[in-house]
């Protein structure tokens, strides 16, 4: 199975079909571009044309996708998204980094005990984690 960057489950997703054939398991092999696992309640077809949405950022965050592998788990599903063009990626990396540093920053509130600007808690998750991010997540 091929890494995909882990959306924070703090941050919910929606993972709706789309109207479109099922891609042929074959095809699936030869998915070049990264994509995203999030957590489901129901699970997908691998294969399956599906829209992954984050309410948090508005109608502007929906990314085409194809389901690449999924996973039971105890009390849900890991889906994993693969998207198959650059542009669909690069949008949905940023949307993903932003993600991430908004958890990172509810996560230095809840130690601190105080407020931590998005600009310093963006700073401080890319110091941290942007050279990993950016090459082993979407390998």
């Amino acid at each position: 199975m091929r890494r995909f960057l882990r959306h924070p489950s703090e941050m919910p997703v929606e993972l709706v079909l789309r109207k479109q054939a099922f891609v042929p398991k074959q095809r699936l092999h030869n998915i070049s571009l990264g994509g995203v696992a999030c957590n489901s309640s129901r699970g997908f077809r691998r294969g399956a044309a599906v829209e992954l949405r984050i309410p948090l950022f508005g109608e502007q965050a929906r990314y085409p996708g194809i389901v690449a592998w999924c996973r039971r788990t105890d009390d849900n599903y890991l889906v994993g998204v693969a998207f198959i063009d650059e542009d669909t990626l690069f949008r949905a990396r940023m949307v993903e980094q932003v993600c991430q540093i908004e958890q990172y920053r509810h996560l230095r509130e809840q130690e601190s005990g105080e407020q931590v600007p998005i600009e310093n808690a963006a700073r401080e998750w890319i110091a941290q984690h942007a050279p990993e991010y950016s090459h082993a997540s979407f390998d």
